[in-house]
């Protein structure tokens, strides 16, 4: 990610033990999906109630390339009983539902790319800059046009190779024409 995780608690001491799960869970989902940018996560303890135990609103915002997902979990209640009382169990809860949100997202942008409208072009990669987060794309009129990392929608940046087929779509950039939802060709 760009942008460093942020982890904030509202009415609750921070944990050593909560943030390392955190993390690990925000690692799992940056393997999954590579173009994350950035990811804030808030823990609010809603109040303490005897009947119901120490309640949990947990609230994750990504950032990914163009758009800002969130997802905010509040306990479910059942009968006056809460589902998952625990702090862990919010968690599980607010990280399966940013999952299911993340690939809902995914699918949409794999939607723009290979639809039967035929908006999608062929192309070949031509230069990789890892370092630099950019390449180039060749495209059947002989011209290079830059992508960036987070572009790429059905893979990783770092998995693209040299001389690699891939099918995108060219939109005015600053400079000129820019390749974007770039997707590796089949």
């Amino acid at each position: 990610m760009e942008r460093p995780l942020d982890i904030a608690f509202h009415g609750i001491d921070p944990s050593p033990y909560v943030e390392a799960e955190i993390r690990q869970r925000v690692e799992k989902l940056e393997r999954r999906y590579g173009n994350l940018i950035g990811c804030r996560v808030s823990i609010e303890a809603l109040h303490n109630q005897h009947r119901t135990g120490n309640v949990h609103d947990v609230h994750i915002v990504f950032w990914v390339a163009g758009r800002d997902l969130a997802v905010s979990r509040e306990p479910h209640k059942t009968k006056n009983r809460v589902a998952h009382p625990d702090l862990r169990g919010a968690l599980r809860d607010a990280f399966e539902a940013a999952e299911r949100q993340l690939e809902s997202f995914k699918g949409v942008l794999r939607e723009d790319t290979s639809g039967p409208s035929g908006s999608a072009l062929s192309g070949q990669i031509t230069q990789l800059l890892p370092g630099e987060d950019h390449g180039f794309i060749l495209n059947n009129l002989g011209t290079q046009l830059y992508f960036h990392r987070d572009s790429v929608t059905n893979g990783a940046f770092e998995d693209l190779s040299v001389g690699q087929a891939v099918h995108y779509v060219e939109e005015a950039g600053d400079a000129g024409p820019v390749a974007t939802k770039v997707r590796v060709a089949a």
